[in-house]
């Protein structure tokens, strides 16, 4: 009898087995696809021979994640081109907010408000690994760091709009419209200021990092680690009820709670699912990857060497897209996150040919491809963009669905941020990975602490499971 079943080859999946395996215990992971790495994998979208990621480009909670830390993920082939400038927001005049990863530079671009922004961030980047570790896991943990946690309480239940209002220039206050949206959430929502903070702290920390390689080689690198500790994979293994499975003494599922119910639910007791039923998922997305003929011609000269760049326009612009989606409407001026990988990853790119990334938040379940309002947001700010697009592919919200189960309608989050689900995911339970089955865990981003390429959820699921394997 194996020890431990993951259900889910993502990259919460596959820190979920890298968990186990590391501590010796006898683990598999079951992936319904062909292919291990969920949303985290590379490929020729457009048919033009460059490589494209199929999920997020840029990774700016990896480096900071204490699981990331934890492995020499080097040593299995995964490198990281760290750029300069973490971020740029574009402003219509032609100025720019631009978060470099010195704060004290950011600072002195800010005018006015440099001193404001520095004091207010400088606490949190001079302890950021404390910071994150807080972050990234459940809010019961006792902080390794109270001073800097506390400090980050204190803002972070504000809404992004009352944190902007302490700003005076459009700069300052685009920065940190950008970062707050990455909660896809209305910018006057509570707790949206946690977004704002926590981007920009990592902004100013480790880097907005993009894998050389393109999302793959995390991948990769992550199965690697994974069967050199002695685990293996189970691929195009879909399962509808958990029968479907070997015997083993644990399961940790790297599902959404709607997968969950329908395969677990017969296991779990009448109260766990009701839970997992009022479990509310967040909008969709819809992405444009796209091929030029040279780089994105961005009027800014710093976000010509941007990790990413927001485009939205100033405070009120992104808040008006924001409110908008989560409305179930379409912006007609959307937020768009947009990331050129081969400014800093050539060989990702034929022919001199640019690889461009851009996706922006829609309703969910979306079918409408209104991909033409993000070239125009893009070339708002980059005059001359749509005249070097070559080749493109656009991918709506109930396309990522109908390639992943685990992104409903679309949703990358794994789910709203909405309520209380920024504090408690999939349930308010006092540990969010555990369910009522003693046997059974819950380890995607579902759980917190939520999206993004950081395995904390698998990791922390793994290790919740792995008390109960270790007493018995």
């Amino acid at each position: 009898m194996l020890d431990a079943i993951v259900v889910g080859g993502g990259p919460n999946g596959l820190a979920a087995g890298v968990t186990f395996a590391k501590a010796g215990h006898s683990v598999e992971i079951w992936e319904a696809n062909d292919t291990i790495g969920g949303a985290c994998r590379t490929g020729d979208l457009v048919g033009l021979g460059c490589r494209h990621d199929l999920g997020a480009a840029v990774q700016p909670l990896a480096l900071a994640s204490p699981f990331f830390r934890s492995l020499e993920l080097g040593s299995h082939g995964l490198a990281w081109a760290i750029p300069d400038i973490s971020a740029v927001h574009p402003l219509d005049d032609g100025r720019a907010g631009v978060a470099y990863r010195s704060l004290d530079e950011t600072a002195q671009r800010l005018g006015i408000d440099g001193d404001r922004y520095r004091n207010m961030l400088r606490p949190l980047v001079a302890d950021s690994q404390g910071l994150l570790d807080f972050a990234l896991r459940p809010q019961r943990s006792i902080p390794t760091a109270p001073a800097t946690a506390l400090r980050f309480a204190g803002r972070a239940p504000l809404p992004a709009s009352w944190l902007a209002r302490r700003f005076r220039t459009d700069e300052a206050r685009g920065l940190l419209a950008g970062h707050a949206a990455h909660a896809i959430l209305p910018l006057g929502r509570p707790l949206t200021s946690s977004f704002a903070l926590l981007f920009a702290v990592t902004s100013h920390g480790d880097g907005w990092p993009i894998p050389i390689g393109g999302a793959q080689a995390i991948t990769d690198a992550l199965a690697s680690a994974f069967t050199s500790f002695g685990g293996s994979v189970r691929l195009g293994a879909r399962i509808d009820d958990l029968g479907d499975l070997p015997k083993s003494r644990v399961v940790v599922l790297a599902l959404t709670p709607r997968q969950i119910d329908r395969i677990a639910g017969g296991a779990l007791s009448g109260r766990y699912r009701r839970a997992l039923r009022r479990f509310r998922y967040g909008p969709g997305a819809l992405k444009v990857d796209y091929v030029l003929d040279g780089p994105v011609p961005w009027t800014s000269v710093e976000a010509r060497r941007a990790s990413t760049v927001h485009v939205g326009g100033c405070f009120e612009d992104v808040a008006q897209a924001e409110h908008d989606v989560a409305a179930g409407r379409i912006p007609e001026r959307p937020f768009v996150l947009v990331s050129e990988p081969t400014l800093f990853d050539p060989g990702r790119g034929i022919g001199g040919r640019s690889v461009v990334w851009a996706y922006t938040h829609a309703p969910r379940g979306c079918d409408v491809d209104f991909s033409s309002r993000i070239d125009d947001q893009i070339e708002r700010f980059a005059p001359g963009f749509k005249d070097r697009i070559v080749g493109r592919h656009v991918t709506r919200p109930s396309q990522l669905e109908a390639s992943n189960a685990n992104l409903v309608g679309g949703d990358v989050g794994g789910g709203s941020y909405a309520g209380r689900q920024i504090l408690f995911r999939p349930a308010v339970r006092w540990n969010p990975y555990s369910t009522s089955n003693q046997q059974i865990y819950v380890g995607s981003a579902s759980t917190t602490p939520g999206a993004g390429v950081h395995g904390m959820s698998g990791m922390l699921a793994a290790t919740t499971a792995r008390t109960h394997l270790e007493t018995k």
